[in-house]
């Protein structure tokens, strides 16, 4: 799979593709929607989305909300079937073209689309003028058709990133993922920390989430893939500013069970499969790492009743 991070200047054999349209940030059962629906107009299936994504430019101080790295983003777009992602460079001249613009210069004259899909509520085009029926009539002016797709539900909402982001920060990892139709995953580069809970019979692997999504606060039964592994390991996890131990900025700490390699440096990704209890604050070590033994008991229960 090829990935272009612009719509300027693209090789002929980058253009031609339906193509599916939005944000993809999660990539939720929403987003499958219109990528099977790009698949199906036929041809080379091809994936736009924006990169920053516009909120990440119009509210720069927002607090991290991406569900997926682009990175893993664009690797689970290989995974079902996407032959290129366009990563459409979201700045100050993308916001001020009219949706007329949007269409004329990046779906026609850059990506020389053959077809678009969009969901129901897309939005293009400066001060979000343009929706779905106006893609739609574009289309027919400049050449490309255009499939919209309707409303996606999921446990009775709307299929959709909001959700998703919401079910994350109530501490509700098994409903953002019956809405991504699999679990969130943070990933990221183990980083080395204060190696304290080696001291303790715990020694974690430590990631930063930094522009990913900071879930609730608390220990959560996961699962755990290390680089160059296949398969996933079970594993306890706490997300937070460790206010036993001196507070500090949020960091998620991972226990894997039954492993004893070197992880610094190594890329994992951990996927929250339950949430077992909020942080805490003990007034002692050894009541923390009493709760810690129950934490693992509680997550090995949880995660051998897991679907996932």
């Amino acid at each position: 799979m090829a990935v272009y991070a612009d719509y300027r200047g693209l090789p002929e054999t980058a253009k031609g593709y339906s193509v599916a349209l939005g944000n993809f940030d999660g990539l939720h059962l929403g987003h499958r929607a219109v990528i099977d629906a790009a698949r199906a107009a036929g041809g080379k299936l091809g994936v736009a989305t924006f990169e920053p994504p516009p909120r990440a430019y119009f509210r720069p101080n927002d607090p991290a909300f991406r569900i997926f790295r682009p990175t893993r983003r664009n690797q689970r777009l290989l995974e079902i079937g996407a032959e290129a992602v366009f990563e459409l460079p979201f700045n100050g001249k993308m916001a001020a073209m009219t949706d007329e613009v949007f269409a004329r210069d990046v779906l026609v004259d850059g990506l020389g689309v053959s077809h678009v899909a969009v969901g129901f509520d897309f939005r293009f085009g400066r001060g979000r003028m343009g929706d779905a029926a106006r893609l739609s009539s574009l289309g027919r002016a400049m050449g490309f058709g255009v499939t919209i797709v309707e409303e996606i539900v999921s446990l009775g909402q709307k299929a959709s990133s909001t959700a998703i982001r919401e079910a994350l920060i109530a501490g509700e990892p098994d409903r953002a993922a019956e809405i991504l139709g699999q679990l969130w995953v943070a990933d990221g580069v183990v980083e080395a920390g204060e190696k304290r809970g080696r001291t303790i019979g715990f020694p974690t692997a430590n990631l930063h989430l930094g522009e990913l999504i900071h879930p609730k606060h608390g220990v959560y039964a996961v699962r755990v893939r290390i680089d160059g592994e296949t398969e996933w390991r079970d594993g306890v996890a706490n997300f937070g500013r460790t206010p036993t131990t001196g507070l500090r900025d949020p960091l998620l700490e991972t226990f894997i069970f039954d492993y004893e390699g070197g992880l610094y440096g190594k890329h994992v990704e951990v996927a929250l499969v339950d949430f077992l209890r909020p942080e805490l604050k003990f007034d002692q070590i050894d009541d923390m790492v009493q709760q810690m033994k129950r934490d693992c008991e509680d997550a090995k229960a949880s995660l051998a009743k897991s679907q996932y």
